[in-house]
């Protein structure tokens, strides 16, 4: 197991990527700390992972012998995610690693200037300003103890260009910088920070997924047709599984990675080698 005896806080659990990440860790021996908003969130134009999605994760978690604490939380809350990491240190005494998952695909579909400012704002709260909440909540136990692994989700949008996603992108390439930035900040201290670019993942029903039906309905075209656009970008002509990105989150915060920081990992199928 990679991961045995640790706590792992998962932002975005209850659903899709996070949820395979949950389950992953899991398998691998930690107790988690599984984190998601209840289905709405202002000015984000779809549902988002709900209470009881978060709990059939949860209980996914626990059918693998995992300890698991659930909270509803949204990363725009600052005091909310810290009102977690206390309650993550009453129940389990430390935080070992942090998958800061959580992140919206639009407000989308359209040229960057035909981005209100309220849509350009929410993309850049949630996806970029979330995760440095999540380092403020979480980090302070990592760096008391001196130890710790800080997994960033971030996108091959992190790294290329979308037409038509000019919000999602800037914010995906804002936490790779992040990424870079409190690698250096933390590193001193024995914490590691690095990010995951991975797309394009198919939503894979079972982890209950949305992210390329948001990605199509944004862009105004079928499910059908948005994968295949996929399928024809990736060099392997297969798309990510969540589970892959799961393995990679899991390896990062574990102890085999303990000489990996201030790095980006693609788990793209070679998307972005083009």
């Amino acid at each position: 197991m990679r991961l045995p005896g640790k706590t792992v806080v998962i932002t975005g659990a209850a659903r899709g990527i996070g949820r395979a990440c949950a389950v992953r860790a899991a398998e691998e021996g930690a107790d988690l700390v599984l984190v998601d908003v209840d289905g709405e969130a202002a000015d984000v134009p779809y549902r988002l992972g709900n209470s009881a999605q978060l709990e059939t994760t949860a209980e996914l978690c626990r059918k693998n012998g995992a300890s698991v604490l659930t909270r509803l939380a949204d990363v725009r809350d600052l005091g909310r995610l810290q009102e977690v990491a206390a309650d993550t240190l009453d129940r389990f005494g430390q935080v070992d690693a942090l998958i800061s998952n959580a992140g919206i695909g639009a407000p989308a579909g359209k040229a960057a200037d035909g981005f209100t400012e309220v849509e350009w704002q929410v993309l850049l709260d949630v996806n970029l300003s979330g995760p440095w909440r999540a380092i403020k909540a979480f980090a302070p136990d990592m760096v008391r103890r001196g130890s710790g692994s800080i997994v960033n989700v971030a996108s091959t949008a992190g790294l290329v260009g979308y037409r038509h996603f000019a919000g999602y992108v800037a914010s995906k390439h804002g936490v790779v910088g992040l990424t870079k930035a409190a690698a250096l900040d933390y590193a001193p201290s024995g914490v590691r920070v690095n990010a995951l670019c991975p797309g394009p993942v198919r939503d894979d029903p079972e982890m209950e997924g949305q992210m390329t039906a948001v990605v199509a309905d944004a862009l105004g075209i079928t499910y059908a047709e948005q994968e295949a656009v996929y399928l024809e970008s990736v060099p392997t002509n297969v798309l990510v599984d969540p589970a892959d990105v799961a393995g990679a989150a899991v390896w990062l915060a574990g102890d085999d990675s303990r000489r990996v920081t201030g790095t980006v990992i693609t788990v793209d199928s070679g998307f972005a080698a083009k």
